[in-house]
């Protein structure tokens, strides 16, 4: 089961910033989640919200702010703790950083048609250039973008990303051509990853910071797991990869000692 790293390292560096990848990088995460705003000048940006507050401490949008301005805030505010100062990163600024990423969920947060259909263009451009084809995927849960990137390049794959059983997700991602399902793990069964699967779809849940939970979905067949901890989990995977302790016993000995992992 891969494990890709939530926002870069949510739970163990200041989230969607360049110091967040790094830090889980150099511990062998290879698969990676992230968040895409656009700026005021057109770049996309890695941050969640669609305004600056809750991480950076600034308020607005961040379509009221150019990358270089975004670049500059202090994006540490309400996050993992980071003892050196780091600002919002432009897309562009992330790829150039590595050269063998695995892939990459690149989610797309709702917002204005208007400033969606320029972001769209910008991801087609981005991607095409750099050849992303296979290392990366647009994810969202705005079926009209998702419509739209297909509309512009169909060799780009997507994905839905879904929150409720209802309305049913995987009819929702098929009709949109999606290669990946992104789903909330609580709302995942083995009925809806084999089915999934029978479509040729990836399934991505997210987002789980608790080993029995992690043991629960691959049991499931889940294809990868989104996490706040990916270095604790890879190495926890890692371990268990070197034992020949078989899948019940571990599953049961991991839910006695309580979760490996930060709370929540």
């Amino acid at each position: 089961m891969i494990v890709y790293g939530h926002r870069g390292a949510k739970g163990e560096a200041p989230e969607n910033t360049l110091p967040g990848f790094k830090l889980a990088y150099k511990q062998g995460i290879r698969h990676f989640e992230l968040d895409l705003v656009l700026s005021k000048d057109g770049k996309p940006m890695l941050v969640h919200d669609l305004t600056t507050e809750r991480t950076t401490g600034e308020k607005g949008n961040v379509g009221q702010y150019t990358a270089a301005e975004l670049s500059a805030m202090d994006a540490r505010r309400n996050t993992s703790s980071w003892p050196v100062k780091t600002g919002i990163p432009t897309l562009e600024a992330l790829l150039d950083q590595f050269d063998d990423i695995e892939h990459f969920q690149l989610e797309v947060k709702k917002d204005t048609h208007a400033r969606l259909n320029i972001l769209c263009n910008r991801l087609t451009e981005i991607i095409q250039h750099r050849n992303l084809y296979q290392t990366a995927a647009i994810t969202s849960s705005d079926s009209w973008f998702l419509k739209e990137i297909r509309r512009r390049n169909k060799r780009i794959r997507t994905g839905l990303v879904a929150e409720r059983r209802f309305p049913r997700p995987l009819g929702t991602a098929t009709r949109l051509g999606c290669k990946y399902l992104c789903i909330n793990w609580k709302i995942c069964s083995a009925e809806l990853v084999e089915s999934a699967h029978r479509k040729g779809m990836h399934v991505s849940c997210w987002t789980v910071n608790s080993i029995p939970d992690m043991l629960q979905l691959e049991s499931m067949g889940v294809d990868s797991i989104i996490t706040d901890y990916p270095t604790s989990t890879r190495m926890f995977f890692d371990n268990r990869a070197n034992s020949t302790t078989s899948l019940p016993d571990r599953q049961e000995r991991i839910a006695a000692s309580k979760e490996a992992l930060p709370a929540n």
